[in-house]
């Protein structure tokens, strides 16, 4: 196979940007040529935000959020292309997340529902663009999430002892990999999601850099056990979860049911904690050999007080940054949906049922013609 170029376009739970990466396939060889990230407008993230914790919204809003969606993804990958010299000729295909506005996977009527209209980004960017991977999964019985791990599967070879692959975005997943084992993989809760929730209702910041204001708190323990209550970590797997869930209003009543007020630095330590103490719980139930290894993407790794609490609550494993094994821990998810664009261009399956819970294999992905 000659080489092709991809792009991989992410904007995920935290709204913090779109990550773009410029991503090249030849034979069973996957190189991250370049990444860039684009700024999401403060406007644009408030209505995004104002439509997806389950608010009161109309047809007219979604739609008119999905037009404008549908540019700014466009727009960065304009500014992609142009960072590289590279004209719309160059690329073979765009794969584009889109914004999660809500995910619903279980109940009478499971849905989930990506935005930013991929006509646009085909029209604007002459490339032709895949979007809408999850619902295929979703069709066929599954969760539609998480899609990630089929691909953490090909680019991180299984061992004698586990390796975890651990993207703590705004909302966390693992990919367990094991040799001569199916993957499992699924979102253990919340990642970067509570954290920067918390710290812009207080100090108006996107997040809470370097944990310097958690580290101003202290661990408030009848909190933590209080959160750790939370349902959806006694769901066996598949099962994925959201912004829907774990929210500001979520946090803000449980708050309420506490016996004393907490100042706002202790509930930011005390997040962090939690989010880490959620993730270690699902990590220590596949520890298997004696060298176990955890590989960590996604913002949460910059984070020294979420990593430095997993190294405490996981010491037997080897924990590091998928920077270490070649793949860039900020643009891992942009990487994986090049990659599921390009598989989806070949006509190749891209799920995987023991992860996602669907009844078979599937190519997902709607192409939208850039012509």
């Amino acid at each position: 196979m000659t080489q092709e170029l991809y792009i991989g376009v992410m904007s995920g739970t935290s709204l913090d940007g779109v990550d773009c990466a410029l991503v090249a396939f030849e034979n069973d060889n996957i190189k991250l040529i370049n990444h860039d990230v684009f700024a999401m407008p403060l406007t644009l993230k408030q209505d995004v935000l104002a439509i997806c914790i389950g608010q009161t919204t109309t047809l007219k809003a979604v739609g008119e959020l999905d037009r404008k969606l549908g540019y700014l993804f466009a727009d960065a990958v304009k500014q992609l292309l142009a960072k590289n010299n590279l004209s719309a000729q160059n690329i073979t295909a765009i794969g584009n997340h889109g914004q999660t506005v809500f995910h619903q996977p279980t109940g009478e009527s499971p849905f989930t529902m990506q935005i930013g209209d991929a006509n646009i980004i085909a029209c604007q960017t002459g490339i032709t663009t895949i979007a809408d991977f999850r619902r295929k999964d979703m069709a066929l019985g599954g969760q539609g999430a998480p899609l990630v791990p089929a691909f953490h599967s090909v680019v991180f070879s299984a061992q004698q002892s586990t390796c975890i692959v651990l993207n703590i975005g705004g909302i966390a997943n693992i990919s367990v990999l094991r040799k001569d084992q199916a993957v499992i993989g699924y979102d253990t809760g919340p990642g970067n999601m509570l954290m920067d929730a918390w710290i812009e209702k207080k100090q108006g910041k996107k997040y809470d850099k370097d944990a310097a204001f958690a580290k101003t708190g202290n661990l408030n323990k009848q909190l933590l056990k209080l959160l750790l209550t939370e349902a959806y970590f006694s769901l066996p797997a598949p099962k994925s979860t959201g912004r829907e869930l774990f929210n500001l209003p979520w946090l803000e009543t449980k708050l309420t049911l506490l016996s004393e007020v907490i100042s706002a630095q202790d509930v930011q330590a005390t997040l962090a904690v939690y989010t880490a103490t959620s993730i270690a719980n699902e990590i220590t139930k596949f520890k298997q050999g004696c060298q176990p290894e955890l590989l960590v993407c996604g913002g949460g790794a910059h984070n020294p007080l979420l990593m430095n609490t997993l190294k405490t609550l996981l010491p037997e494993w080897d924990i590091k940054l998928t920077n270490e094994k070649g793949i860039d821990c900020d643009y891992m998810e942009a990487i994986a949906f090049a990659w599921l664009a390009q598989r989806r261009v070949h006509n190749l399956p891209s799920n995987l049922p023991e992860v996602t819970g669907a009844s078979k294999r599937a190519s997902l992905g709607v192409i939208y013609p850039a012509d």
